[in-house]
């Protein structure tokens, strides 16, 4: 059977695990919101063994249990997550499921978890490029709920749930990668 492919999901993941090694080293149990065509799940697990690494997909990995049917405007999945990433999500969902995912975050997460969201990101309401500009203005023709977010607000959403910024690093094709630690 044929899997979707994401070509996009392809030219990040070299960038992204660069992050992960680096914030998910003394990790052990991660969960990946939103998983889509589960490539990142396979790559990461693959390249982070040491990692129970949680998606949405079925990876076929030792270290990737069996997939996980999460949306986040259910009840969250149980905690003990020391880990949870996103890619390329937060544009996609309305802003109430946003806000709802982080919500659920101190539920599911371990008192010193780390929180990676990777994506595209407005600052101080203004796209960072006119790409991204673009971008916006197609997911919000699309769907009025979507769209980029902007850092100012998610990084809110985040201290509101217990986690501090550690950084913001700038990635490959106008996207960004930020790393929350929550705080006990």
């Amino acid at each position: 059977m044929d899997k979707p492919f994401s070509l996009a999901c392809e030219r990040n993941r070299e960038p992204i695990l660069g992050v992960l090694r680096q914030y998910f080293g003394d990790r052990s149990r991660v969960l990946e919101v939103g998983s889509g065509t589960g490539q990142h799940a396979v790559h990461f697990a693959d390249a982070l063994p040491h990692l129970d690494w949680q998606a949405s997909d079925e990876a076929a990995l030792p270290n990737t249990p069996a997939p996980l049917a999460w949306d986040v405007r259910d009840a969250p999945p149980a905690g003990g997550f020391d880990g949870v990433f996103t890619a390329n999500t937060l544009h996609i969902m309305g802003w109430e499921e946003v806000e709802r995912l982080f919500s659920t975050l101190p539920g599911m997460t371990t008192d010193d978890a780390r929180l990676v969201v990777y994506g595209p990101f407005n600052y101080d309401g203004r796209a960072t490029s006119d790409s991204n500009a673009q971008f916006d203005r197609w997911l919000r023709s699309e769907d009025p709920k979507r769209g980029l977010r902007d850092f100012e607000s998610v990084d809110a959403l985040a201290r509101a749930a217990g986690f501090e910024l550690v950084e913001d690093r700038a990635m490959p094709a106008n996207n960004r990668c930020i790393v929350w630690e929550r705080r006990a």
